[in-house]
């Protein structure tokens, strides 16, 4: 990966959308050259996916939570199960599993309070195998890209 690769995937981080010649232009590259490049940053698996990134607000999942989690048992089944799990339920949009005085942390888009206590009642603590967990719920965003500095 070169520099121009770099650049590429930062204009493409801002907006994938654009056309292919809006990026040769802002690189001074044909427009050949850039469709090359992103197929190889794709095929390559650097690029993995693109996404529409939607308002929370409006699709009434503005009340996010930040849940950790922490297992009663840490053998490789209960582990993998409960992975297994988590990926199941659309309410969670990031899972990390993390070092320290908890085993994961869940980041969780609900409409409110209410669907909240409706999730962690009938779909996350259904989960065995959880020991505890603490729920942090968030103010205010204050920075939330998804995109990773090269």
């Amino acid at each position: 990966m070169d520099a121009l690769d770099k650049q590429l995937i930062q204009l493409l981080q801002k907006d994938c959308k654009k056309t292919t010649k809006y990026y040769a232009d802002q690189l001074q590259l044909s427009k050949t050259a850039v469709y090359e490049r992103i197929r190889r940053l794709e095929r390559t698996g650097i690029i993995t996916d693109y996404v529409a990134l939607v308002d929370k607000e409006k699709v009434k999942r503005e009340f996010t939570v930040l849940c950790q989690i922490r297992l009663v048992q840490h053998t490789k089944e209960n582990v993998l199960k409960f992975e297994r799990e988590v990926l199941k339920l659309e309410e969670v949009s990031e899972c990390f599993h993390v070092g320290g005085d908890y085993d994961y942390i869940l980041k969780i888009n609900v409409e409110d309070m209410k669907s909240y206590r409706e999730f962690m009642v009938t779909k996350l603590t259904a989960i065995n195998n959880i020991g505890n967990t603490q729920s942090s719920f968030v103010i205010s965003e204050v920075k939330n890209r998804p995109s990773v500095h090269i």
